[in-house]
């Protein structure tokens, strides 16, 4: 009867957790592809973050060229008398 008793005491948590794990294991191939999309999302953030980054510095040279730009303007304008 002990014997019954300690195999149930046993079994019964076991067939608990394979029922409990069973659902997680189905949806492992669902989860799998959700991290491959959301790796894709962050791998074309980070593309979009240089290419963002890379055009600021370009706009910063740009705005300092037109700096420049404008500094010999006033001074070809003032040489002429304009």
């Amino acid at each position: 009867m002990l014997k019954w008793i300690v195999l149930a005491l046993v079994l019964v948590p076991l067939v608990v957790l394979v029922l409990a794990i069973r659902p997680v294991l189905a949806r492992l191939p669902q989860l799998r592809r959700a991290v491959l999309k959301l790796q894709r999302r962050a791998d074309e953030a980070m593309a979009l973050r240089e290419a963002a980054e890379s055009l600021q510095q370009r706009a910063e040279g740009l705005q300092g060229r037109l700096a420049t730009t404008e500094q010999r303007l006033t001074l070809i304008r003032s040489r002429r008398g304009d």
